[in-house]
């Protein structure tokens, strides 16, 4: 397996994201060419793939890296694994290699949600070193 970060927008990447997206969510269609640009070129994102022996993208992972008045934070966004990879370890070096990037570039912390239906995902979580907080999360919804 093979973990990098996006350069550029590909017929290939649109098509895992297409295929990628309706796996992670129902109410969210697959980013556009133009999204996954905007993504890709954005500072601050950092749009990481897994491929597997033959070269085919079966994971991916962004990673969200800011600066704050109390310092250079981290978040891990809309982590999937194409359901064909699930159970072979994808996710895990996703995040392995997420946080490795996250403590490169500086940053303080690294944080991530997930609900608490998604076992195996919390699972892995945990046993890679996240541990829960005692937060809120909250959400106004602008549309």
């Amino acid at each position: 397996m093979e973990i990098a970060e996006v350069i550029e927008v590909t017929d290939e990447l649109v098509e895992a994201f297409d295929r990628l997206v309706p796996q992670l969510s129902r109410s969210n269609p697959p980013p556009s060419r133009e999204a996954l640009r905007l993504i890709v070129e954005s500072p601050a994102s950092h749009l990481l793939v897994a491929r597997d022996e033959s070269g085919h993208i079966v994971g991916s992972l962004t990673l969200v890296v800011f600066a704050i008045p109390t310092g250079l934070r981290a978040w891990i966004e809309d982590v999937v694994v194409d359901e064909t990879a699930r159970g072979a370890g994808v996710g895990a070096e996703l995040n392995r290699f997420a946080i490795d990037e996250a403590r490169r570039l500086g940053a303080r912390t690294v944080d991530l949600t997930s609900r608490p239906s998604r076992e195996a995902a919390n699972r892995l979580y945990r046993g890679l070193g996240f541990v829960p907080r005692e937060t809120n999360v909250y959400r106004y919804e602008l549309s």
